[in-house]
């Protein structure tokens, strides 16, 4: 008999926690202004490369405050080898002036608010307030989490916002933002884009393997 969704998630999750017993973000980041400047830098990039990039940009403007007033070219050339590094500058600037003139100089603590920054979706805004301040909103859905959840059977759509309200009802609202560096460290390491390690995966035995052919996994 084909195993529910929702017994395979909890297994999946016991699973993982004991594989991954203190998960945690691999950003480097003191405050959460910092933690948000990270999680913005790090899209379409490594966290390795955010975190080469970051000790300067944090030297260069301390605060949020600092870098609302920062010219944006100059920001541009700190964060240039993460990519994209136009759209993330005008980003970084404008949400630091957001938080400044709407906040009180205080990255929100909610998800709606959090919302309204520049550059800000859910996968951002969730990942700063689960690491940040340990409010579980959501699941933050990045290229790991999509492609594993996908894998497991636990989502059939493509859509971020849409994979992620799949995969809320499957696990309590506190573990909420452990699942996403569950997926994600397990993504790196095991369930990688090309060659997954079936063959020495421990969910081997809960997964439907979906999109994964033999020519793409190993078995060893």
């Amino acid at each position: 008999m084909k195993m529910p969704a929702a017994r395979r998630a909890v297994l999946i999750r016991e699973r993982l926690a004991r594989r991954y017993p203190a998960p945690r973000t691999e950003l480097s980041w003191t405050t959460p202004w910092e933690l948000l400047a990270s999680t913005i830098l790090s899209a379409q990039c490594t966290d390795a490369r955010v975190n080469q990039v970051t000790p300067h940009l944090f030297h260069k403007w301390k605060n949020v405050q600092q870098m609302s007033n920062a010219d944006v070219s100059e920001i541009e050339n700190v964060i240039r080898s993460t990519g994209f590094f136009r759209n993330k500058a005008k980003s970084l600037q404008a949400s630091a002036r957001k938080i400044v003139a709407d906040f009180n100089g205080q990255v929100p603590r909610t998800m709606a608010e959090m919302l309204t920054l520049p550059g800000v979706a859910r996968k951002t805004a969730n990942v700063v307030l689960s690491n940040a301040y340990g409010v579980q909103a959501g699941i933050a859905v990045d290229t790991h989490v999509k492609r594993i959840s996908f894998r497991l059977g636990l989502t059939a759509q493509t859509n971020p916002d849409k994979i992620e309200q799949d995969l809320l009802p499957f696990f309590p609202q506190q573990h909420w933002g452990e699942i996403n560096h569950f997926l994600v460290l397990f993504g790196r390491q095991v369930c990688t884009a090309r060659k997954p390690a079936c063959g020495s995966c421990e969910l081997n035995d809960l997964c439907p393997r979906n999109g994964v052919t033999p020519s793409t996994s190993t078995t060893i």
